[in-house]
């Protein structure tokens, strides 16, 4: 994550500029500046009628009674498609407008899917507290399930004590303005 990260801050800004220059040089720098609000142009109007379209898909699974998961990868994709389209480049704007196209996006959603499959597989396999403590940070412990939360604030302004055997609720008693 953090090569690309480096990648995508350092590396990227000096690729598009050797480009603009290149393209500059050989077709003029107003032709150029023209190519690249043109393109964010059509990217504009492409990311709308995609959009447009997930929002249908959206809302007709919604309708079905069906979990839309392929509609909200979509629309991420068209989200971060519009960002890229927004970033001046020609890099960026290649690919953004390749998120657009719906065989390239359905490309990326099931490379994407199974990467969230195997992360969550993976989760599953490293122990069920464990791994979530590894995701959401502390107060979780693999031995003891959720103790790191004893005597925290529970649902309806109930303190939880999860140190004890019978782990009941108790209304709580400590007014102090940082459990309200």
């Amino acid at each position: 994550m953090l090569v690309a990260l480096i990648l995508l801050f350092l590396v990227l800004p000096f690729v598009e500029l050797a480009l603009f220059l290149t393209v500059g040089s050989q077709i003029g720098v107003l032709p150029t500046i023209v190519l690249l609000v043109l393109v964010g142009v059509v990217g504009a109007w492409l990311s709308k009628r995609e959009g447009v379209g997930v929002l249908r898909r959206l809302n007709a699974a919604l309708n079905e009674g069906t979990l839309p998961t392929n509609e909200l990868i979509d629309g991420g994709l068209i989200l971060f498609a519009g960002a890229l389209m927004v970033t001046p480049g020609f890099v960026t704007d290649i690919v953004g407008v390749l998120l657009l196209l719906p065989p390239t996006r359905a490309a990326v959603r099931a490379v994407l899917v199974k990467r969230f499959k195997q992360r969550i597989e993976q989760s599953v396999v490293v122990g069920g507290t464990a791994g979530f403590a590894r995701t959401f940070g502390d107060g979780f412990t693999s031995d003891s399930g959720f103790s790191g939360f004893s005597g925290r604030r529970g649902f309806g302004g109930d303190v939880v004590d999860t140190t004890a055997t019978d782990t009941t609720r108790r209304p709580r008693t400590d007014p102090s303005p940082e459990l309200r």
